[in-house]
């Protein structure tokens, strides 16, 4: 791993560990609903800072984060035609399997958008009781 490449990953992982530590929480206007407040945006109060992490122009991780859910955007880099054909096609492989994953948002981007919600993160990890 380059020089430059590490300090950047540990600044995604350290900013994603922080951002991971979501909560059951409710919607406020409709009972009985779990809604991930990132995506509705419903109470202001509910969401937290939004982080942009750059390495350069072509490689960033963009994380907004909110009490029940997280949503990542990853993007990567395509230096060459090759490149772009690959992440092409590998956005494509993901996004027709996004039921599989559970997390990942089934909309066509340029970025890979990543959507775990509290419902996601119980069935990752087993929290002791």
């Amino acid at each position: 791993m380059s020089n430059t490449l590490r300090p950047y990953l540990t600044c995604v992982r350290n900013t994603l560990t922080a951002a991971l530590c979501i909560q059951n929480f409710p919607c406020q206007e409709v009972e009985r609903h779990n809604k991930p407040e990132v995506e509705y945006k419903t109470s202001e109060e509910l969401l937290l800072n939004s982080v942009l992490i750059c390495r350069n122009e072509n490689e960033k991780c963009f994380i907004e984060s909110s009490i029940n859910s997280v949503r990542i955007s990853i993007k990567v880099k395509q230096a060459d035609e090759l490149e772009e054909i690959i992440a092409r096609k590998f956005t494509s492989f993901l996004q027709q399997r996004a039921d599989s994953f559970r997390v990942l948002r089934r909309k066509p981007v340029e970025v890979i958008h990543l959507q775990p919600t509290n419902v996601v993160m119980c069935h990752w990890f087993v929290f002791p009781s």
